[in-house]
């Protein structure tokens, strides 16, 4: 694989729409397939769901529970289509990996009302990583919209304390249109990281610094993209757009100005 390739496909995903990254993935893919797995590991793309066969219930796809073209489910821990010999989580890993599931469950519910999640953990040889990801969009109409969120991090234990490196990646989707208004579409994403010391009891202190950490990045990232994606979009739309007639706005301005003129006499 040629790394001038590599970099001139990230840069050209980089430019292209962030709303069809998935569409134009596959393309370059077809295109150089010698570069297919090591783009799918770098280019974050909005999430796929899947149903379980044996629970039912839905499940999302990533790089990270992926072997192949199959994908492990979190609920039954099984691989579809089945793998030989497919790498799996230990035992202790697996239990944490349930009871994060559980906890990301509560706070989707709380905080997305809906949606879909999913966590996945897998060993390190000095303690053990794991993504967190949650998913929601809104029924299509004239406006939609979508939301993913990719939460990955390493949790490296220490005597009594972890350390902990967060990767959080948000995904942000919206559009809408009609026939007075036309179309607006508003798309990006935004990767933050942070890393942190913090105190571990037992293998429940991990759940408990890994959901603090997912949740305070998601507040901040939030703010972030209200403030640049809404508030940028907001000003742009005002400068270009005036509600005001042209000429009243002209004869506000030349009152202002011989006001102004006055004052200096």
């Amino acid at each position: 694989m040629s790394s001038d390739q590599f970099d001139s496909a990230l840069d050209l995903l980089r430019r292209l729409p962030p709303h069809s990254t998935s569409a134009n993935l596959n393309r370059i893919c077809a295109l150089a397939p010698d570069l297919t797995e090591e783009l799918l590991s770098s280019v974050d793309q909005p999430l796929q769901t899947r149903q379980c066969k044996k629970t039912k219930r839905e499940y999302l796809l990533c790089d990270y529970n992926r072997d192949g073209d199959s994908y492990r489910s979190p609920w039954s821990n099984e691989f579809y289509p089945e793998v030989e010999d497919a790498e799996m989580p230990s035992e202790r890993v697996r239990k944490m990996e349930m009871r994060m599931g559980e906890a990301i469950e509560v706070y989707r519910e709380l905080y997305y009302e809906g949606g879909v999640s999913s966590v996945y953990f897998w060993d390190l040889d000095d303690g053990f990583a794991g993504v967190v990801l949650l998913k929601k969009t809104t029924p299509k109409s004239n406006s939609e919209g979508g939301w993913d969120s990719i939460h990955v991090f390493e949790a490296i234990d220490r005597a009594r304390t972890a350390h902990y490196k967060l990767t959080s990646t948000v995904i942000l989707r919206l559009s809408t249109g009609n026939q007075a208004l036309g179309e607006m579409d508003l798309s990006g994403n935004m990767t933050r990281q942070v890393e942190q010391d913090m105190p571990v009891q037992d293998d429940a202190s991990h759940i408990v610094n890994v959901g603090k950490l997912v949740e305070d990045m998601e507040l901040k990232m939030r703010n972030l993209l209200q403030e640049v994606y809404f508030g940028k979009a907001k000003d742009i739309v005002g400068d270009l757009r005036s509600i005001q007639p042209l000429t009243e706005a002209n004869k506000e301005k030349a009152t202002h100005q011989e006001m102004i003129n006055s004052m200096k006499r």
